[in-house]
């Protein structure tokens, strides 16, 4: 049985402007929030699955698609997974909006 996630507010929707990351620190996380142009909102860890890292925030976004802006990745809003010829994957936060307000939940880790 999964574990009813607890949504926690973090800002205002009219703060998180369409297809413009912002970063949110929330709890022990650096956070990159997006929104994007049909009115979805995604949370992704701010840190590039990319070797040499950096931040994720000031990506471009395009569709359910975040651009890397240092390494140009092309990662998957929803899922946070690296699409190929690249590979890897960013921490994903579960996101929503209700009435105008923005809420994050925390991320589901496995630990094996």
């Amino acid at each position: 049985m999964k574990e009813q996630e607890t949504f926690y507010p973090i800002g205002a929707l009219d703060q998180f402007l369409p297809q413009i990351g912002r970063t949110v620190n929330w709890r022990e996380w650096e956070i990159a929030v997006f929104r994007t142009s049909d009115g979805g909102v995604y949370a992704l860890e701010n840190r590039s699955p990319h070797p040499k890292g950096g931040p994720l925030a000031e990506g471009i976004v395009s569709g359910h698609y975040l651009y890397d802006p240092l390494h140009d990745w092309k990662i998957d809003l929803t899922t946070g997974l690296v699409q190929l010829p690249d590979q890897g994957q960013v921490l994903t936060f579960p996101a929503k909006v209700e009435g105008d307000q923005v809420y994050l939940a925390a991320p589901a880790i496995q630990t094996v």
